[in-house]
């Protein structure tokens, strides 16, 4: 029987969409481990910056040569605590302007009391503008007393959200510890259970993750139970022990790091990280150093 051979310049579709197929999965599959590469560099790239109370003391005395000396290191971010809120706006202009001299950006501030009153949440709003932050945050609290304080402190809360609102800024509420203890008599009930569920989808729950560890709470948990709203993390890190607690190094403690930055980065809406120590047994400056050196070997 006489083979059935295609006509010269008729195309076999059956060989041709064999072929097709072939070099459309290779090409697919090629493109797909430079984009897999593409999404952890995307990862590896989420900035890491220092939360300047880890430097205090040197802060004090000079702040505009430690500000200097943290970008310098490697820092990508800075977080000002309560005292800027002592700087007069001409003060905060020139701490802009070394801020973009040095290549560094400060997006949030932590606040105490006096900046969450009327006049202080103008003043505070005017001194964050200049200074590029965008979250104004609610660094502690006074003591509070049961489940109901806690509702009256996300009462207010909302209302600084929609102070700032006008400002362009938003607000946020970094944790200690007894947040994460559940309060007595509620069946488990934590205050930072309270005030994810009393304050809107914008509001930012800044993570301390040490105070979290140390009160035997899972920061993982927390993160993926709060989608986009853990904006900001404090890498502070939590051993038992004497001469540890928070004078651990970040990485020497129990905090799970790759989890939490693989749950801020997936589930958290994590914009940048920042890394504070309460102390250490270096110097303050020594301290930051070395947290940033073991920073970089985590995330190579």
């Amino acid at each position: 029987m006489r083979a059935i051979v295609p006509a010269r310049g008729k195309i076999d579709d059956n060989r041709f969409s064999m072929r097709l197929s072939r070099r459309t999965f290779l090409a697919h599959a090629s493109a797909a481990l430079p984009f897999a590469g593409r999404l952890a560099q995307a990862a590896r790239a989420v900035p890491v910056g220092l939360e300047l109370y880890s430097v205090r003391g040197e802060l004090a005395k000079d702040p505009v040569g430690t500000v200097r000396a943290v970008a310098k290191m490697g820092y990508q971010v800075v977080e000002f605590y309560a005292p800027y809120f002592d700087w007069t706006p001409e003060f905060a202009r020139d701490m802009r302007k070394v801020l973009d001299d040095a290549g560094i950006r400060c997006h949030s501030t932590h606040n105490n009391a006096p900046s969450f009153t009327a006049d202080g949440l103008k003043k505070a709003a005017e001194l964050n503008h200049i200074l590029g932050s965008t979250f104004v945050v609610m660094a502690s609290t006074g003591r509070i007393a049961g489940l109901d304080g806690w509702k009256a402190l996300c009462d207010q809360l909302n209302g600084i959200v929609e102070t700032l609102k006008p400002f362009g800024l938003r607000s946020g509420y970094h944790n200690h510890r007894i947040e994460f203890v559940p309060v007595d008599g509620t069946g488990g009930k934590r205050p930072m259970d309270v005030n994810a569920a009393n304050t809107p989808k914008e509001f930012m729950l800044q993570l301390d993750v040490g105070t979290c560890v140390e009160a035997g709470s899972d920061p993982v948990a927390w993160i993926q139970a709060n989608p986009g709203r853990i904006n900001r993390i404090h890498c502070k890190d939590w051993a038992p022990g004497d001469g540890k607690g928070y004078r651990a190094l970040f990485g020497e403690g129990d905090s799970p790091w790759s989890r939490i930055f693989e749950a801020a980065e997936a589930t958290g809406g994590v914009e940048y990280y920042l890394i504070e120590q309460e102390g250490s047994r270096y110097p303050e400056m020594e301290t930051a150093e070395r947290c940033l050196s073991t920073w970089r070997k985590m995330r190579a």
